[in-house]
């Protein structure tokens, strides 16, 4: 690929050394060039957005005129198509985090700025991430329109049309999926390998093609919420520390704040919420237990523990097929759910299932 040429970024920033090293670091950029504008003041560029022209903002969170995420707010309502990726001190990475949530597309720790890889890889990535989800929206946007105008139309249209609107949304659906494994190479297949295994454990129990179904789509992007978190940690061969685990931890949570806007015909953003949750209550986010965790999320936490338990891992080597089925075996009915972890076994001792 050949090197991206004139990526207009505008920088919102008032302390004049962080504009100067931002300035110098793009500067230097091997992968693609940059026309950069720097303002010092919320207002200047606010007015600067309105008009047009401008392909990614850097903002500073803690300017004189606002702080935190109201400045964001403001960013993101006068240019919501827009990319912006959000400047902070190492001591305010907490409300970075939340600003992902809340609009932002990716952040970067000024104490890193120098790292001139880092912030380049910040805004290709936000970019990325951006364009995304506006071909989601659209997607979305367009399938919905074309079902209402199809509606009168007779059976066999409408059926057609049905299977184009799935279409739509596989497509769309994969392209999230490769968006995650783009900031986690370990973990590439992960998640359509969970998707096959969950889909073999629901046919086994007996559920229904549309729950089924419900369990594939949602096992393909069920890590989704890992974009928040930082390559460097999510490829980090040694231990991770607490704080480190804390964001590892929050990607549910972020991943169903991204799906629940959504209007899937399945509980996709619910069931990537409770993926993690445990049967005695000792997962997370939340801590439910037993049956306050739907049955999908239930199959997906054990598929999940298989595949990577049995998987490498830049913080291990794969512990292999036969530890993982022993951690099930072992924990039946007390992490896992029973009916999902039988149906599991039978498939690797009776079945002949194999990952792919």
């Amino acid at each position: 690929m050949g090197k991206l040429k004139n990526i207009r970024v505008l920088l919102i920033e008032d302390n004049p050394f962080d504009a100067r090293v931002v300035q110098k670091m793009l500067a230097k950029a091997k992968s693609a060039s940059f026309d950069l504008e720097c303002v010092d003041r919320l207002s200047t560029g606010l007015e600067r957005l309105a008009k047009g022209g401008i392909d990614l903002i850097l903002l500073g969170l803690s300017l004189s005129e606002s702080r935190g995420l109201d400045t964001l707010s403001k960013v993101c309502a006068r240019a919501p198509q827009v990319p912006v990726v959000v400047m902070t001190s190492l001591a305010d990475e907490a409300t970075a985090i939340k600003a992902v949530h809340e609009g932002a597309q990716d952040y970067f720790i000024k104490s890193q700025v120098e790292e001139r890889y880092r912030l380049v890889r910040s805004i290709l990535y936000a970019i990325e991430r951006k364009s995304v989800e506006q071909e989601l929206q659209e997607a979305y946007d367009e399938a919905m329109q074309y079902e209402i105008t199809e509606r009168t139309r007779v059976e066999k249209e409408c059926k057609q049309n049905i299977e184009k609107l799935r279409a739509t949304m596989e497509g769309t659906i994969k392209v999230i999926a490769s968006t995650v494994e783009m900031r986690d190479p370990y973990t590439a297949n992960h998640q359509q390998r969970v998707a096959n295994l969950s889909c073999a454990i629901a046919k086994e129990m007996g559920l229904s093609e549309e729950r089924i179904e419900a369990v594939r789509v949602t096992g393909i992007i069920h890590d989704l919420g890992k974009i928040s978190v930082p390559a460097e940690i999510l490829s980090k061969p040694g231990r991770l520390t607490e704080h480190e685990f804390g964001m590892i931890k929050s990607h549910p949570q972020v991943g169903h704040d991204i799906l629940k806007t959504v209007d899937f015909p399945w509980p996709v953003a619910q069931i990537v919420l409770q993926h993690h949750e445990r049967m005695d209550g000792s997962g997370y986010p939340q801590g439910l237990s037993g049956k306050d965790t739907l049955l999908e999320a239930r199959i997906m936490a054990v598929a999940d523990v298989v595949e990577a338990m049995s998987s490498h891992r830049p913080y291990r080597p794969a512990l292999g097929i036969d530890k993982a089925l022993e951690e099930i075996s072992k924990n039946n009915g007390f992490f896992y759910d029973a009916g999902a972890a039988d149906a599991c076994l039978r498939l690797f001792a009776e079945k002949g299932f194999k990952f792919e």
